[in-house]
Parts: C-alpha cells; sequence; structure tokens
C-alpha cells in the first residue's frame, strides 16, 4: 500500500486469544451478576450474535456528555504503567503503543471476569474505584467523543469479538460488549481454514490497510477472539515545509551518528522546558489533538526521562506549557511495532488470568478460559504535512508564558519520547519512545 505524504499516520490493533482452560466447569453454579452492575440490565430481544445493537446518536443539539473523569485518570495511569513493564523487555528499540486500544480491549474483556481474576484486571487497569456498570458507560461515551471523520482529522474505534462455533457464551458478556463498545459480534467455525482470514479482512478494514494480518492460524484451544482497532489520520495545523526537511545526524543512544530527513519550522507554539528535558506540542487541523515531542536535554538520557514518567508528572508537565516562539527540527519517522504484552500484564498484576485452572472467566461462559495470548501491533507514520494534535482548550493558553523570552531552539537529534494526546477528554491514544528513526 502506498504511503500518505500528507498525512501522519497512526494505526493501533490489540488481539486477546482466550482459551478453552484444563477444567471444564460445564457443571458450575448459575453465573451470578458481575458487581457494580445491575442484575435487571436489559439484553436484546432480538439477540443475534452476529447483529450488534447500536447506540443511538446525539442529536446536533444534544451536548456533549463529559467522559467520567474517574476512567481517564485511570488510563492515563494504566498507559505510563504499560508504557514501563514494555520498556524492560527491550530498551534497545523502538517502543510505540497506543494504551487506549489495550485499555478498551482488556475492558471488554473485563465484563466476563470474577474473582480473583476480575480483581486483577482492576488492578492492572487501574479501575479499583469504578463499578463495572461506570467502566462501560464510560467507555461509551469516550468512544463518542473521541471519534472523528472530516477531511482533516479522521480518528475510528471499531471493536469485535469472534466466537468459536459449538461454544456457549453468557449472553450478557455479549450483550454489554454490543452495547456499550458497539463490538462486531460474530461466530466462525474455527476449524475452517479460512476463518483467519475472514479475521484478517475485519483488521485490514479498521485499519485501513496498514496492518493486513493478526492471526496466522487457530490453535485448537482458542474459543473467543477479542479485537480492537485504533486508525488514526490527521494533517498538522501547520505543515512543514518539505522544501526545508534537510538530512542532518541523528545521534543514537551508542553516542554512534546516522545521517536522517529532518522537518523545521519557526512559529508560535505551546511549549515546555526544564533542566531535564524540552517538550513542545504540535497541534493538529482540529486543535483538540497534538503530538507532544519531549527530548532530554544534553547530558540526560531517555531512560531516565521515561523512567520518571507516570500520570502525576504528565499532569504536572502539562501545567509547564505556555506559549512562545522559537523552532522546531523533527525527524520524520515511520515504523511498524508488534509486541506480545503477556509478561508486561504479568508485571502489572494479571497474572492469575493467564494460568489454565486459575483464571477467572465465569461471566464469560460456562466452561473454564483463560487468556492464551495478547498480540499488539502499532503503525505510525510523521511526514511534513502530517498531523498535530494539540488541545488548545487546556494546553497552550496559560498566562505564564513570558513574551520576553528569547525564542528556543529545540533540535530533535537524539532519542525522545512522543505522545499522540486528546485535551478534550485528557485521553492518551498513541505513546512510546523513539530511539532510532530509520528503523
Amino acid at each position: 500500500m502506498t504511503s500518505h505524504p500528507s498525512t501522519l499516520l497512526s494505526t493501533a490493533l490489540l488481539t486477546l486469544w482466550l482459551g478453552v482452560g484444563m477444567v471444564s466447569c460445564s457443571q458450575a453454579a448459575p453465573i451470578p451478576s458481575l458487581p457494580g452492575s445491575p442484575s435487571s440490565m436489559p439484553r436484546p430481544s432480538q439477540a443475534s450474535p452476529t447483529r450488534p445493537v447500536a447506540s443511538p446518536s446525539p442529536t446536533p443539539s444534544t451536548p456533549a456528555k463529559p467522559v467520567n473523569p474517574k476512567l481517564i485518570a485511570a488510563n492515563n495511569r494504566f498507559s505510563f504503567n504499560l508504557l514501563a513493564a514494555v520498556r524492560q523487555q527491550d530498551r534497545s528499540r523502538n517502543v510505540f503503543i497506543s494504551p487506549s486500544s489495550v485499555a478498551i480491549a482488556l475492558s471488554m474483556l473485563y465484563n466476563g471476569a470474577a474473582g480473583e481474576t476480575q480483581k486483577a484486571m482492576a488492578e492492572a487497569l487501574q479501575l479499583q474505584d469504578l463499578s463495572l456498570d461506570a467502566v462501560n458507560a464510560a467507555n461509551e461515551t469516550l468512544k463518542t467523543r473521541l471519534e472523528s471523520d472530516n477531511a482533516k482529522v479522521k480518528l475510528t474505534i471499531a471493536n469485535s469479538l469472534w466466537l468459536k462455533q459449538g461454544m456457549t457464551f453468557n449472553p450478557e458478556f455479549l450483550s454489554r460488549n454490543q452495547r456499550f463498545y458497539q463490538a462486531k459480534v460474530a461466530s466462525l467455525d474455527f476449524a475452517d481454514p479460512q476463518s483467519p482470514q475472514v479475521m484478517n479482512n475485519w483488521v485490514k478494514r479498521n485499519t485501513n490497510g496498514r496492518i493486513e494480518k493478526i492471526v496466522d492460524r487457530l490453535n485448537p484451544q482458542d474459543v473467543l477472539y477479542l479485537m480492537n482497532a485504533i486508525y488514526f489520520k490527521g494533517s498538522w495545523e501547520k505543515p512543514f515545509n518539505k522544501q526545508q526537511t534537510r538530512e542532518q545526524p541523528f545521534r543514537l543512544a551508542n553516542g554512534q551518528t546516522k545521517p536522517h530527513p529532518m522537518m523545521q519550522q519557526f512559529g508560535k507554539y505551546s511549549y515546555a522546558e526544564t533542566e531535564d528535558f524540552q517538550a513542545i506540542s504540535l497541534p493538529y487541523s482540529d486543535r483538540r489533538l497534538s503530538l507532544y515531542v519531549f527530548l532530554p536535554k544534553e547530558g540526560k538520557t531517555l531512560d531516565a526521562l521515561a523512567d520518571g514518567l507516570t500520570a502525576e508528572t504528565w499532569e504536572r508537565w502539562q501545567q509547564q506549557f505556555g506559549k512562545r516562539e522559537g523552532s522546531i527540527v523533527l525527524p520524520k519517522f515511520k515504523l511498524e511495532y508488534d509486541t506480545e504484552l503477556k509478561d508486561a500484564l504479568t508485571t502489572l498484576g494479571m497474572k492469575s488470568a493467564f494460568i489454565p485452572g486459575v483464571a477467572d472467566f465465569r461471566n464469560l461462559s460456562d466452561r473454564a478460559t483463560f487468556i492464551g495470548q495478547v498480540k499488539h501491533k502499532t503503525f505510525v507514520e510523521v511526514n511534513e504535512e502530517g498531523t498535530e494534535a494539540a488541545g488548545v482548550t487546556s494546553i497552550g493558553i496559560r498566562t505564564t508564558s513570558i513574551p520576553q523570552d528569547p525564542p528556543f531552539q529545540m533540535v530533535v537529534d537524539r532519542p525522545f519520547f512522543c505522545a499522540l494526546y486528546d485535551s478534550q477528554t485528557g485521553t492518551i491514544l498513541f505513546m512510546g519512545t523513539i530511539v532510532d528513526p530509520s528503523r
């Protein structure tokens, strides 16, 4: 597929494989209601697993419903915890994840968890202060608030559940995922060699062709594939001039340098600087989404910066941004990243969910199940006319900027941290540490 020279593209996909556990629970007691959810919650009267239940769209005159701030706070804590856990596995390569994709997919699965597994997932996702009903309602609102489809900025979120034919699933689990997550639910013959291609076609369609394949083959133990896809494509509010892009040296962590195309521009930006880093917010044309770039100061390392990243420091650093004139030199980059998240999620407290006979997903099925694999893929491309997504609502309008400050110079010619952030909801859609933009 050809690249899009006038856009910044970000695509994420998370897939969870669920397998049948070692112990059959076909004689288990009736499935209880999940904590925090009303037992009288309606189920689709025309229930067909292949027909999602659409949520009513608000009328144009309906004010935008705010997202539960407790979910945003939980998601941000989870985001930085996840990045830290993923980076433990390999600090020498580029890491680029979509914590929102992972959080949404795991929230869908959370509807099937019970007992200690539910507690472990709540701890990992930082959802201890929210009932399940509140989690679902907040995620439904978040999806509505985030999605955008116009000529300048496109952001879509898609969910799907692929069920093994012959396996019994709790209708309430399916109903909630259809209702709150607008998930496509479909049954497949997992013995059919064409079934992986059916799933991969969904993946390709919902990532605009950027990710073409997630499933190679089906394991006999597999009973459910749960997928989330986030696709973002946007144009910078202020595009970079291609004629000013120059080959310049980019310094790697080991001290070696390699030539790399560097974009340049001068203007007034939302900018912050401390003794440890320089940071800039590059807004997209809708001015609610921004690409934040944090560059460690000379003598400081990306590892030290990343190790200090938490939801609390992120919030504190945002308060330091103010409008200031200056120049930015930023590398073009295009990368694909994929990882298996079992180890990272185990580090965050979800170990029991991966152990056959220990994992408790009784609210998903009357058979014992466990998570077999959690696979995460991302794609990102940043170029001259790409996207800047900056939220002016909370960033860039502070009166703390000092007009007499001299213009800053920010040359991103060494490893850096970046995040794609939605200021309207406070959501971090993508984040990563880039150690070599040429890879």
